[in-house]
């Protein structure tokens, strides 16, 4: 997964294509790793996901002899501010995610990145001045209804959606303002969380609260979690080199849909009158935004 530029005609590859796929279904996999470790806090999960990233990202920077660019990244003052800025964006949208998952909130992690694509629509509308297509601002209208919708009904803000939205896009808007490769760059945010990380899961064994070591299976989850975290991670930021933008914002819809039928189907969460309007709202939004892509990829193909 070496990093590679973009086709020069902005094509899809077969080997992007592949790469986007399995980086999406993945991360669809992603809740039942972490319904396995609902028991564990979030914050430590977050932490053991941190330091065992570390060496799997180092491992493939090795292998493919780029240390020297994450060398000269932490050199770079400038550079070493804005990717603290995404690492800490990155670690509280796993907090959000993980307790999400713990507390029977899948459904409302599978809200939040499907209205994901519309949010970064009109982030770059607000702090970007881009324009908007009469098609965007209807997506985005239908969407916010969605959202009203669920919180007349519930009574309250599906804070845990609204919370994975708002650090994904931004996570993903500061990200474009760091002018370092895919592998080096989630590099160099695990490291920045390291030290943090590290000195959270001591005191929890100086405590005695902590789940590393203590029984088998927890063990074991809590070590995968670098391999869990970190693979998925690289593999999208490879191939969203290789692929169209608007190919990815369709493809992007796979994992939201995926927890979604493993909320309702394995986990046995409800679906709500709030969520019964809110989530059709929401699914008409994205049919609307991704209607000029599709057209867009056949005119293309």
């Amino acid at each position: 997964m070496a990093d590679t530029p973009v086709p020069p005609n902005n094509t899809d590859t077969p080997k992007g294509l592949a790469l986007a796929v399995t980086a999406y279904v993945l991360w669809g996999f992603l809740p039942l790793y972490m319904k396995a470790l609902s028991h564990v806090g979030p914050i430590e999960i977050v932490s053991h996901r941190v330091i065992w990233s570390v060496p799997v990202a180092g491992l493939l920077l090795v292998v493919l002899g780029r240390t020297r660019d994450l060398k000269a990244a932490l050199m770079n003052p400038k550079m070493l501010a804005m990717a603290c800025l995404t690492a800490t964006l990155i670690s509280v949208n796993w907090a959000i995610y993980i307790w999400a998952i713990a507390n029977d909130r899948a459904l409302d992690a599978a809200l939040g990145y499907y209205i994901n694509p519309l949010f970064s629509i009109a982030l770059g509308a607000v702090l970007l001045r881009e324009p908007l297509t009469k098609t965007q601002l209807v997506a985005v209208a239908i969407a916010a209804l969605g959202v009203l919708v669920l919180i007349i009904e519930t009574g309250s803000l599906p804070w845990p959606a609204l919370g994975l939205m708002v650090t994904w896009g931004f996570y993903a808007f500061f990200k474009r303002s760091l002018p370092i490769g895919a592998n080096q760059g989630f590099l160099l945010e695990v490291l920045i969380l390291l030290i943090p990380a590290l000195m959270y899961v001591t005191w929890l064994g100086v405590q005695g609260t902590g789940n590393f070591g203590v029984v088998a299976s927890d063990t074991l989850l809590l070590g995968a979690a670098g391999v869990v975290t970190a693979v998925p991670l690289l593999v999208y930021a490879n191939g969203a080199k290789l692929v169209r933008l608007s190919t990815m914002g369709i493809l992007q819809y796979i994992a939201p849909t995926m927890i979604f039928i493993t909320a309702i189907t394995v986990f046995g969460e409800q679906i709500d009158r709030g969520r019964m309007i809110a989530f059709p709202l929401i699914w008409t939004a994205l049919v609307v935004y991704s209607i000029p892509m599709i057209r867009q990829m056949r005119a293309q193909a």
